[in-house]
């Protein structure tokens, strides 16, 4: 397949939305109950302005068409979109914090074609670009082994109160070569 992966505008940001959306709900079967879907796009998922403002935010386009996102952060908020209510955009220190893996989300008709990939292995190069060495995230269930095929490890999850519906997601690290 072929597609390009570039910095993400303000322009694309309703674009997103509705990819995210689309993403989170196909992607997300057998992993969330329905339920726990449409808290997650409520409270958690969505479009997070500052990666784009930054430049650390990314889509991948086919034919004009934008069917994959994800992005890094060189900020201490580790997942959540402009609607997360706990967030800190305070700047990290390369030398002592690990950049944030942030917000992936691709189109059902284009997974496992190397998209997600692409933009993971641009966010790493970037990253280590800015000095740092190592990296997080904050996981949903089903791009646990999409992270753990890319070096990330697992550690234990967690359970995020979603506006009173529980969420299970996975943090994973993983350390950069210099």
């Amino acid at each position: 397949m072929n597609f390009e992966i570039r910095i993400a505008t303000p322009a694309d940001r309703e674009t997103i939305q509705q990819l995210i959306a689309i993403s989170a709900r196909e992607l997300s079967r057998g992993y969330y109950s329905e339920e726990q879907v449409s808290a997650a796009l409520k409270s958690v998922y969505g479009v997070d302005s500052m990666l784009i403002e930054d430049g650390t935010y990314f889509v991948a386009e086919a034919d004009a068409i934008i069917i994959g996102c994800g992005g890094w952060s060189k900020r201490k908020t580790l997942f959540g979109g402009d609607q997360f209510s706990d967030r800190d955009a305070g700047l990290l220190d390369p030398r002592f914090e690990a950049a944030k893996i942030r917000a992936f989300f691709i189109h059902p008709n284009f997974t496992r074609q190397g998209i997600g990939r692409a933009i993971l292995d641009r966010c790493e190069a970037e990253a280590t670009r800015q000095g740092f060495s190592s990296l997080e995230l904050m996981s949903t269930l089903p791009g646990v082994e999409f992270y753990r095929a890319g070096g990330y490890a697992a550690a234990d999850p967690i359970f995020y109160d979603a506006a009173g519906v529980v969420l299970e997601f996975v943090p994973m690290k993983k350390v950069l070569l210099q």
